[in-house]
């Protein structure tokens, strides 16, 4: 009996236990990703400054734009230039914000700015509040940014979870829930609230984290081996990942307007819509049996719609309304519109005027096929 039990307890130690890795560290990937980002991190101007109305203007501009766009082609100096406090924004007119604006779209990104300027003046004596939970309860203000400017001015310990930061760390935890699902979006967010807690610098660490989404731990060809973090990264199947849930369709939308355009300028018309509320459009065209030529025509995109735009010669006076319209002559640059329009209106009001040389032959050959009927 004894050899018997000897034999069997030797069995039991040649068949140890198997282990599950343990999760990677967050001290060791907070400080792997500061150290490469104090080498490798990118120069822009917002990183050069702990003034949370810059790092505000920053993070509301790049909220649904690419930063080349705010950088090369001087929208963020234009504003600060412009507007370079909360209490010269707060004051301004809201047509001159808008068209400081102009070109970035999503208008209403501009007026949720002022509204902050004008709340922190009128709250907070013209100084920014401190401290994420402050910030967010601010006009417009989400969890994310509210976490950005609390790190980026303040250098305090709270989270943000973009696009690329979601990428970065669904891969790093090997996680294929969507990150677009409530439960995705929760472990997102503890994970880099306890990432950052575990960084030297919650500063430096957030922007190390967006960085490594922009330049290495991209969507796709991710260049793994160049990872700051790779020994701590537990996933092998980068480019399945992040994972999210069934896209929306985009849906096809034909806009019609027309071109008018007389002595006393171009015929514009005020938008009144929840989106665009404020800005200055091409009118819409009336319906009609048969609609006027077409001067021009655009394609563009705005958030699940398609929109192919149709301007038009002006339909016969008295099917149109005048509300809301008016007439704009030498100002017409100044005034706040959106992009596809401008774009019509920059074509139609060429030099060369082919669009509207164009329009003139069909609008002459119809003239002359009815004169020549019956």
């Amino acid at each position: 009996m004894g050899r018997l039990h000897q034999r069997a307890h030797l069995v039991k130690k040649k068949r140890p236990a198997s282990k599950t890795p343990p999760p990677p560290g967050p001290a060791a990937i907070a400080g792997g990703l500061e150290r490469w980002f104090r080498v490798h991190g990118r120069d822009y101007p917002w990183r050069r400054t702990t003034d949370p109305y810059a790092i505000l203007v920053s993070e509301i501009m790049l909220q649904q734009t690419q930063i080349t766009t705010v950088l090369e082609r001087g929208y963020y100096w234009r504003w600060l230039e412009r507007f370079p406090d909360f209490a010269t924004l707060a004051c301004a007119e809201e047509g001159d914000v808008l068209k400081a604006w102009e070109g970035l779209g999503y208008y209403r990104r501009a007026r949720h700015l002022q509204k902050l300027a004008q709340a922190v003046e009128r709250e907070h004596g013209g100084v920014f509040p401190r401290g994420a939970e402050d910030i967010e309860a601010l006009p417009g203000i989400g969890p994310y940014t509210a976490g950005a400017i609390a790190s980026f001015a303040f250098d305090e310990a709270r989270p943000v979870v973009d696009g690329n930061v979601a990428r970065v760390l669904s891969r790093i935890f090997d996680d294929d829930t969507p990150i677009d699902s409530t439960a995705g979006r929760k472990a997102l967010w503890d994970r880099a609230a306890s990432l950052v807690r575990a960084a030297a610098s919650p500063r430096i660490f957030n922007s190390a984290l967006m960085e490594l989404g922009q330049t290495l731990c991209r969507a796709t060809s991710p260049r793994c081996g160049e990872c700051p973090v790779r020994g701590q990264c537990t996933t092998r199947r980068a480019g399945e990942l992040p994972v999210k849930q069934a896209r929306i369709r985009l849906t096809d939308v034909t806009e019609r307007v027309f071109f008018s355009q007389s002595a006393e300028g171009v015929l514009l018309e005020q938008e009144t819509g929840a989106r665009r509320t404020g800005l200055w459009k091409l009118p819409a065209l009336p319906e009609t049996q048969e609609p006027p030529p077409v001067l021009f025509k655009c394609a563009y995109g705005i958030t699940r719609y398609r929109v192919t735009l149709w301007v038009h010669a002006p339909p016969p006076d008295g099917t149109w309304p005048r509300t809301h319209r008016r007439f704009v002559a030498a100002d017409l640059a100044h005034v706040a519109m959106p992009s596809p329009y401008r774009k019509a209106l920059e074509a139609l009001l060429d030099p060369d005027g082919f669009a509207l040389k164009a329009s003139s032959n069909r609008q002459r050959s119809r003239a002359g096929r009815h004169r020549s009927s019956p």
